[in-house]
């Protein structure tokens, strides 16, 4: 069945680019809501907008989206990722300002506010997104792909000239908890060069190494160093859980990344929607096999 939070929970943190303090407020809501944001600083035009693949307006280092009113939402990527791999079907979001707080840099802490909450079930089928025909997106070297498969499954690959990256690629199934407990705590990375470079652009205002990791000649930056060896490509495997959640639904393919970011997910999501015989909407049974990673006991779901 559908689901939605079992109470609100808040969170207040900086954004990663804006530097401004952000408060957040994630709400239950009501079957065939859907996730939707408020920005409540708002109060001269619509307030509310669709996190939604076609509310995309900006992917420029982050996934940004907008409504009709041009009010708009940034770096919603991290917490949309901890909403669809806990399985949280609906929700509002309420922000008092133009950007989500990024916290350490992952989606631990909203995922560890939504089992804290837990999930409430609704008397409403859940529908997942059945890719039926193969559909592939190619740009400046980077490719991102969606083909059949019996559940989620992410592959990513990714290849930088730093040796504290270098080439690094991960497989999992979305099954059983994999997000929360595989990918959850990833945190962004970047090389100090871009950051030296985004903050002349105005960007990346809010970055420490508190909530970012960063390297440069060959060594992290943080004096933690990495929480997985390969954290860089689990994260942006944790980026992709949550620009594929933009589609309104689960997805059930296997979604091949090979140096993909914000941008070339979205361009896949809106190929793949435009794309006849390319997806097939499927009420879920209760005891469908691409759903295990939706019912978590830990999350303490109740009628």
């Amino acid at each position: 069945m559908q689901t939605t939070l079992r109470r609100e929970f808040s969170l207040v943190g900086t954004g990663l680019h804006s530097g401004r303090p952000a408060r957040l407020t994630v709400r239950p809501a009501i079957a065939e809501h859907g996730i939707w944001f408020k920005r409540v600083d708002v109060r001269d035009r619509d307030a509310l907008v669709p996190a939604a693949w076609d509310a995309v307006s900006d992917t420029t280092l982050n996934t940004r989206i907008a409504n009709a009113s041009g009010v708009t939402v940034s770096t919603i990527e991290h917490l949309m990722a901890a909403l669809s791999g806990c399985g949280v079907s609906n929700a509002l979001v309420e922000i008092d300002g133009p950007e989500v707080p990024i916290m350490d840099g992952s989606a631990r802490v909203f995922v560890d506010a939504i089992r804290a909450t837990g999930l409430r079930s609704l008397n409403a089928p859940r529908r997942v997104i059945r890719v039926r025909k193969r559909v592939e997106v190619e740009q400046g070297g980077a490719r991102a792909i969606l083909e059949p498969a019996d559940r989620l499954e992410i592959d990513f690959e990714i290849e930088f000239a730093d040796a504290a990256i270098g080439h690094q690629h991960k497989a999992l199934s979305m099954v059983n908890g994999t997000f929360a407990d595989q990918l959850s705590d990833s945190r962004t990375f970047c090389r100090q060069e871009e950051v030296d470079m985004m903050r002349a652009r105005g960007l990346a205002l809010g970055g420490t190494l508190e909530n970012a990791i960063v390297v440069e000649d060959g060594r992290v930056l943080n004096p933690e160093g990495f929480r997985h060896a390969d954290e860089c490509v689990r994260h942006k495997m944790l980026d992709a859980v949550g620009d594929l959640a933009l589609a309104g639904a689960p997805i059930i393919g296997r979604y091949t990344g090979i140096r993909a970011g914000h941008g070339l997910t979205n361009k896949l999501l809106r190929k793949l929607f435009l794309t006849d015989g390319a997806i097939e909407f499927v009420t879920a049974a209760e005891d469908a096999p691409y759903l295990q990673g939706f019912h978590q006991p830990a999350l303490g779901l109740a009628v």
